[in-house]
């Protein structure tokens, strides 16, 4: 009986790890992405390590083959761009490392004080900056060298294994840039694309949160409390930005498949660069606006001047529409959405313009520094001036 229990458990646990690896497949093959991606990486690198091991054991009939897989891999980066400059650094590290251990080794002999005199120069040489990642293989081939010229038997045989090491290492980075470069080069410039979505998603988020609160009156410690971590937590969201845009233009360096594209995406890089800097500052400028709610505690100032809020909300709510946009950017419909931008920005021009009719009217204690009308103000100008510049530096790129 507590068999028959256990087997019901086990299999619903079963039939789900088997409905997420299917789902996994499923956006592995259905669409661009981390899992494909994946796949990708995975299949080039073997494809790359069993060439190589090919080369090097069937052919060369070297007597350290794995050298040459192991290079191809460690080289078979996600863009065509890092591949080429990792294996360059990559080869020196390695030359470097049996350099330094030939070096000793022919001078001093098999000793334990020559492998301490190759460790010490090995690990200061692999600190050189210009070896970047690659550092730390200084070291390693330093030793895997030593350990080769300590089983040798005689002068010739030492200096041809060490020289076929550096083949080796040679051969591997070679094979693994040729299939990185010949078979589906990687392209990632909708990585570009992805940043600013998810930069974009967090303030519409943001704000969709605030404008309601503002509307309502519902604006206790705890809820301003969170807009404030949450602001301070979206400048992370900027540095993901970054690195997507980043990656997304090394991808297009020295491969073949940009040559395919029908359209230039480097004017599109230079448009989402633009926008995400527009994002950035307003990322501040929603972080300062929330760290001012955070620490107003009148509650019969909001009841008082609730007319104000209120105009304040339409205004953000008119923001939040434009920042919805913006997380769904799509380079094949960008003339169609900076049409809708520019309408989305014009109707938050009128809501601003109405918010600061009403400050005027209100008689607000916009110099008291205790309370937040003053920074509400000026933050939803430059709120305004952030979006209406973004809009145009897009509708600026469409029409080249």
């Amino acid at each position: 009986m507590a068999g028959e229990v256990s087997g019901r458990r086990k299999r619903p646990a079963r039939q789900d790890r088997m409905a997420r690896l299917r789902q996994w497949w499923g956006r592995a093959l259905g669409s661009e992405g981390h899992e494909r991606t994946t796949v990708l990486l995975i299949t080039k690198g073997t494809l790359a390590a069993t060439i190589a091991w090919v080369v090097a054991y069937h052919l060369l009939h070297a007597q350290s083959p794995a050298f040459a897989p192991f290079s191809a891999v460690l080289i078979m980066q996600v863009t065509v761009y890092q591949s080429l400059l990792q294996s360059s650094r990559y080869v020196g590290a390695v030359v470097a490392g049996v350099a330094v251990q030939a070096a000793l080794g022919f001078l001093v002999g098999p000793e334990v004080l020559t492998f301490a005199l190759v460790a010490a120069v090995a690990l200061t040489i692999g600190r050189w900056p210009a070896l970047g990642a690659q550092g730390s293989q200084v070291a390693t081939a330093a030793f895997f060298a030593f350990s080769t010229y300590v089983s040798a038997t005689s002068t010739h045989d030492r200096t041809t294994q060490l020289g076929q090491i550096i083949l080796l290492v040679l051969i591997g980075c070679g094979i693994g840039v040729l299939v990185n470069v010949t078979v589906l080069p990687p392209l990632r410039y909708r990585s570009a694309e992805h940043g600013i979505r998810t930069l974009a998603h967090a303030l519409c988020d943001l704000m969709s949160d605030i404008y309601p609160a503002l509307r309502e009156g519902g604006l206790d410690q705890e809820r301003t409390g969170r807009w404030r971590s949450r602001a301070e937590q979206t400048g992370e969201l900027v540095t993901q930005a970054r690195t997507g845009l980043r990656m997304a233009r090394e991808s297009l360096h020295y491969n073949p498949r940009r040559f395919l594209r029908r359209e230039r995406p480097y004017t599109h890089f230079e448009a989402y660069a633009a926008v995400l800097e527009a994002l950035e500052r307003t990322v501040r400028q929603v972080g300062a606006l929330t760290r001012s709610l955070d620490l107003w505690s009148a509650d019969e100032d909001r009841n008082r001047y609730g007319a104000f809020l209120a105009s304040y909300a339409d205004f953000l709510e008119s923001l939040s529409r434009i920042t919805q946009v913006f997380a769904d950017l799509d380079e094949d419909r960008l003339a169609d959405q900076t049409s809708q931008l520019h309408q989305l920005a014009d109707q938050a021009q009128n809501y601003r313009r109405r918010l600061t009719e009403e400050a005027e009217r209100g008689d607000l204690p916009l110099t008291d520094p205790g309370r937040p009308y003053g920074v509400l103000v000026i933050e939803a100008a430059r709120l305004m001036e952030e979006f209406q510049y973004t809009c145009d530096v897009l509708q600026h790129y469409v029409d080249r």
